[in-house]
């Protein structure tokens, strides 16, 4: 299995395993991932539920093949709204969430790492959405904000118009990730934050969780289908997969 789920008593953990693609994520894999969410949540011990990649880095984001087959206006809008019911349903989760980052977390991992209450990363590991130089295409709006919400308006800026890969230590000084440890005692660290997790008031613990999500639901109701056609439906976008495919540098036109 490419999303696998284990249980050793109130501690969960969803890998992502498909390392000789970076854990590039199909479109079978989202939809695996959002049955680990939903029987997780179902689960009456599960107290705490941690994400992680196999192969010694996160997730790369999707996978660019999956691309290919998105073509019309209708595939476009619903691709964006297939990663945002999956990384909503991450996001809604009664359980706590912490995304162990090894290697990188890029793209639609990026999306994922931001939606775990706690993020956690191995010295070394780079995190970002580097998409202007790469595919071409955008977030959807509920991920533009996730961003925002993260870092501000004018951090998310910078991540998004240089398309720069930050350092695990510099997404700590922005408040991205909440602590940097050694990569052979990253998984160690996060077993003592979910232990400690786990002897607090299980009802203050979701009540919490869910007060948060709830005040910055009320600020996502932002209407961007137009802004997702605009770069999907160019021939940017489909130069961006071309050029990812063949291992070359893409050349941009602006339409």
């Amino acid at each position: 299995m490419s999303v696998s789920v284990e249980v050793a008593g109130a501690v969960a953990r969803v890998t992502v395993h498909r390392p000789e693609a970076r854990n590039a994520m199909t479109f079978a894999m989202y939809d695996a991932f959002y049955e680990a969410c939903e029987s997780l949540d179902a689960h009456p011990d599960v107290r705490v539920a941690v994400v992680r990649g196999g192969g010694g880095t996160f997730i790369a984001g999707t996978d660019i093949r999956e691309f290919q087959s998105v073509r019309t206006q209708e595939e476009t809008l619903a691709y964006e709204r297939r990663l945002d019911v999956v990384v909503g349903r991450l996001e809604r989760m009664t359980k706590v969430t912490i995304a162990a980052i090894e290697g990188s977390a890029t793209g639609g991992g990026f999306t994922i790492a931001l939606a775990c209450d706690l993020r956690y990363a191995a010295s070394g590991a780079r995190l970002g959405v580097p998409i202007a130089r790469t595919l071409g295409n955008c977030l959807s709006m509920s991920n533009y904000s996730r961003l925002v919400d993260a870092v501000g308006p004018a951090r998310a800026r910078d991540l998004l118009l240089t398309a720069r890969l930050l350092s695990a230590e510099d997404a700590q000084a922005i408040g991205l990730v909440n602590a940097v440890v050694p990569a052979v005692q990253l998984e160690r660290h996060i077993e003592e934050v979910a232990a400690t997790i786990c002897q607090h008031a299980p009802l203050t613990i979701q009540v919490s969780k869910e007060a948060i999500r709830r005040v910055l639901e009320r600020r996502r109701l932002v209407e961007g289908d137009d802004l997702i056609l605009r770069c999907y439906m160019s021939e940017d976008f489909r130069e961006g997969i071309s050029a990812f495919l063949d291992k070359r540098p893409p050349v941009w036109k602006g339409r």
